[in-house]
């Protein structure tokens, strides 16, 4: 296999439970799946940008924070949907 990647579309909600993560919940975590991801081996990590719903929005600072936790994962969007 040459490369390996994951796709996230970055939901999140209100925040009132384990299963119903706010968005700076979401924001941590993706940091994290994409540093154990990086840690693995996992070649890509990109994020799905969706405008005007409870998924992430404004992808750069994310992909900077996880930038500059990881040293070998390329990092991107992968869809772009602006209804």
């Amino acid at each position: 296999m040459k490369a390996f990647g994951f796709l996230s579309f970055g939901h999140y909600g209100h925040g009132r439970g384990p299963g119903d993560p706010d968005a700076a919940a979401m924001l941590r975590d993706a940091v994290e799946i994409a540093v154990g991801a990086d840690e693995i081996g996992v070649n890509g990590a990109y994020f799905r940008v969706h405008h005007f719903a409870r998924q992430s929005a404004s992808p750069m600072p994310l992909l900077a924070a996880i930038a500059a936790r990881t040293s070998a994962i390329e990092v991107g969007t992968g869809v772009i949907d602006m209804r």
